[in-house]
């Protein structure tokens, strides 16, 4: 993956920029830190089981010290408290919650089982917006804050039914984010919906590659730092209805 000059060079002034990548083992977190470290950043990147060997780890070891990883479960409020002491002389340029997950997903939402649709909406929805609360403060106003959405969480699009309980917690997240947003005119913030892509989440049967689809995600996020506002916007910049 490459970025253009533009991107490669952003904010040079204000020496390398640093992205705190959210849910980066694999997968899309993992495949943006490794766009951006090839745009010249340098990353931080969570998993959250710190025993376990990743994808990240291998990118890490390739990145001449540029990738740190942090152990962080979004859903445990005391390691994000941990996570922000261990970052509290960083500048964060990009933080960006990437962390997610699915089930029942052919279940209508009256049938979804209480204990599952908890754990999607806490995952999806309650924790990324803890994550933005605890650690809004290391990103300047030149950065920028998001959070990976989804165009399945817009209730405009949704003409095709079925799942309901990650469709809700996307829908969900975007309102969070609102609130946020209303609270905090200063923040650029962006909710990026980007598509169905061949992941652990979006399955085989997904039309587009990570490989495809990333560098144009990056691109759409590198072009919102230090914009004040919310946008919702898919990989190729294009408003996503609420």
């Amino acid at each position: 993956m490459a970025g253009g000059a533009a991107e490669t060079g952003a904010m040079t002034d204000l020496g390398t920029p640093t992205a705190l990548i959210v849910g980066a083992s694999r997968g899309l977190g993992h495949a943006i830190a490794a766009e951006l470290l090839a745009r010249e950043w340098e990353v931080i990147g969570t998993v959250r089981d710190r025993a376990a060997r990743t994808p990240l780890h291998d990118l890490a070891d390739r990145s001449a010290g540029r990738l740190r990883i942090e152990p962080l479960d979004i859903n445990e409020p005391a390691q994000l408290t941990a996570l922000h002491e261990r970052l509290a002389n960083r500048r964060l340029d990009l933080l960006f919650v990437n962390a997610g997950t699915t089930n029942n997903q052919e279940t209508p939402i009256g049938a979804v089982p209480t204990a599952d649709f908890v754990d999607v909406m806490v995952t999806n929805a309650l924790s990324p917006m803890r994550v933005v609360e605890a650690l809004d403060d290391l990103v300047p106003s030149t950065g920028l804050i998001g959070a990976m959405s989804s165009g399945q969480g817009s209730i405009t699009h949704n003409t095709s039914g079925s799942r309901e309980v990650y469709r809700g917690s996307k829908a969900a997240l975007n309102m969070f984010m609102r609130g946020y947003a209303a609270r905090r005119s200063d923040r650029a913030l962006v909710l990026i919906a980007p598509g169905w892509i061949r992941t652990g989440l979006g399955g085989s049967e997904a039309p587009f590659t990570i490989e495809e689809t990333v560098p144009q995600i990056v691109d759409v996020l590198l072009s919102a730092l230090g914009k004040p506002g919310l946008q919702y916007l898919d990989r190729f910049g294009n408003t996503v209805p609420w």
